[in-house]
């Protein structure tokens, strides 16, 4: 693609009309760029005239899942959350008619800083200290997303305030047997042994269901400047967001994890049970139980990963080689897998 061609999945004419009439203080011409290392909803950066730098946010392209895709409650969650202490971009614009890019998009402002992919990413842009300290920041401000009163700032009615874990493995389970390629016996027996066990929730807060280091924007000193990626976000159980975190975390004392991510490996970087131990203190929770979460996660991951690779496999997130299908069924496998023996080591 050259510098002046648009990426599949922008109506450069009725998307660059839309934003001339919708987003205050935007100015044709726009570039549009996809920004790489999006499995799910797909993410383009939107530069006008005059050199302002915007995103912009729509569904796959094709074989989506309606309810894990809706942009109008992406664009709400983070438009309520600019109210509090929870960082995250400026909400510029809904755009809700599908005749103008053929899905619901919205728009919200770029916030520099870096995303940490990996551990080449972690050792370049980040100093041993900002690795540190983006360690407790992380953590801190996820204690600050379960500290928000989701009534206060409008979003109480997102989702029920009872019986998250519940609706949850119902949910996760039903689009486990919507996209699946194969059967995994792991999958349905975890299923039905998280049901059986699941923990008294507390009250409910607002839950981002895919919190992680490489769904943030971290500054040069290790500060969380964005939290990204709200597709997730409903209200429930806190602990499950822990559990997920400890799941895609892998410190430098660490046993490496199922995930290839080894950003979090880097020196400076704080090993799974200090970012635990860090959450009881900045939240005052009870984190007893944690390990049912980090089976759930495991769990839910693994589900979440089916359909992505589905998505994969029939051309609707680009091409992808061969090999790199098969690894990444791999890991929806060995995340069943050690969900089941998380499980197992629970008695």
């Amino acid at each position: 693609m050259t510098a002046n061609e648009t990426p599949q999945g922008i109506d450069t004419e009725r998307v660059s009309r839309w934003i001339d009439e919708h987003v205050p203080g935007a100015q044709s011409p726009y570039e549009y760029s996809l920004i790489a290392g999006g499995r799910s909803n797909l993410t383009y950066r939107v530069t006008d005239s005059r050199g302002r730098r915007m995103v912009l946010r729509r569904p796959p392209l094709s074989h989506a899942l309606a309810s894990a895709h809706d942009m109008g409650r992406e664009h709400r969650i983070i438009a309520a959350l600019r109210s509090t202490r929870v960082p995250v971009p400026d909400a510029l614009g809904l755009c809700t008619d599908e005749s103008v890019n053929g899905a619901s998009f919205y728009m919200m402002e770029f916030v520099d800083g870096h995303i940490i992919l990996d551990q080449d990413a972690a050792l370049r842009l980040l100093s041993e200290a900002s690795r540190t300290a983006a360690s407790t920041a992380l953590v801190d401000t996820l204690a600050e997303i379960h500290r928000v009163d989701p009534t206060a700032v409008g979003l109480g009615e997102l989702g029920r305030h009872e019986g998250y874990i519940a609706r949850q493995l119902k949910r996760w389970y039903g689009q486990w047997n919507a996209s699946k390629t194969r059967e995994l016996t792991d999958i349905d027996v975890v299923h039905d042994e998280l049901s059986r066990r699941i923990p008294d929730q507390g009250a409910a807060t607002i839950v981002h269901g895919d919190f992680r280091l490489d769904n943030c924007i971290i500054g040069d000193d290790g500060d969380v400047r964005a939290v990204l990626d709200w597709e997730l976000c409903t209200l429930g159980d806190p602990l499950a967001d822990l559990g997920l975190l400890m799941v895609y975390w892998t410190g430098p004392n660490d046993d490496s994890n199922i995930r290839p991510f080894s950003g979090t490996q880097a020196p400076g970087f704080l090993d799974r049970r200090d970012i635990a131990a860090r959450y009881a203190q900045a939240s005052g929770r009870d984190i007893s139980k944690l390990d049912f979460y980090v089976a759930f996660a495991y769990w839910k991951l693994a589900c979440i990963m089916e359909g992505v690779f589905a998505r994969y496999q029939a051309g609707a997130m680009g091409s992808t080689d061969a090999e790199s299908l098969r690894l990444f069924s791999e890991q929806v496998e060995m995340s069943a897998r050690q969900a089941r023996e998380t499980l197992s080591r629970l008695g």
